[in-house]
């Protein structure tokens, strides 16, 4: 198949019910949590962080790319799940990196209130979905410019100005809602239950991220 995840509109696949398309959406969510939570509690970062750099961001990006290639071409739920946790995988090694410096009540504080905000974002999105729609490309312009910025300040600039990571969390916070809602509007098979999570799955770390950033920054 050759049309992405969120522009599928026909299927030949089975059709499921809305509560079974959820519940997969949902089941799909926390195995890739489960596998980072595994991955933290279980690689020591310091081993992470004896990886050649070159070879750590080429593979990291050469494993998120191959994902996101399988599960937004694939109509085979068992290939986009193979290509969700090509995603899944070096997300967890940079979420290892990232947690190893932040006291662990931080952390639990940060899952906690990105538990909360996503399922606040998804039902908004379900109530607000017209809305959503209209403010995707405004979405990713402004994330386009704030990362643009942001390299600018920290490799021109040698500086990282904390407003940034609320403007990127409130981005994201725009893009779960966004993705859950375009994820209701396509043909509700097992297939796009898996891409859909997959999708929202990046959202919601990045997110995740953002926060752990800033309440660490607080403290």
């Amino acid at each position: 198949m050759d049309v992405s995840v969120f522009d599928r509109r026909e299927t030949s696949d089975q059709l499921i019910s809305a509560p079974l398309y959820n519940l997969i959406i949902g089941l799909t969510l926390c195995w890739g949590f489960l596998a980072n939570w595994w991955m933290v509690t279980n690689i020591d970062p310091r081993s992470i962080a004896g990886i050649n750099p070159w070879v750590f961001f080429l593979g990291y990006f050469a494993s998120c790319f191959a994902g996101i290639y399988l599960f937004r071409k694939s109509d085979n739920p068992l290939v986009s799940f193979i290509g969700y946790n090509l995603v899944v995988v070096p997300f967890g090694l940079v979420i290892n990196l990232v947690v190893a410096g932040y006291n662990p009540e931080v952390v639990a504080e940060a899952v906690r209130i990105t538990g909360f905000v996503t399922v606040g974002m998804m039902a908004l999105g379900t109530l607000f979905p017209a809305f959503f729609a209209r403010i995707g490309g405004a979405l990713t312009l402004a994330l386009l410019l704030v990362i643009v910025v942001e390299l600018v300040e920290i490799f021109i600039f040698k500086m990282h100005h904390g407003i940034l990571d609320w403007i990127v969390a409130l981005i994201f916070c725009g893009y779960i809602g966004y993705d859950w809602g375009r994820a209701n509007a396509i043909p509700k098979t097992v297939d796009n239950a898996i891409d859909s999570a997959a999708a929202l799955y990046i959202d919601i770390i990045n997110l995740f991220l953002r926060i752990l950033r800033i309440l660490g920054r607080n403290r």
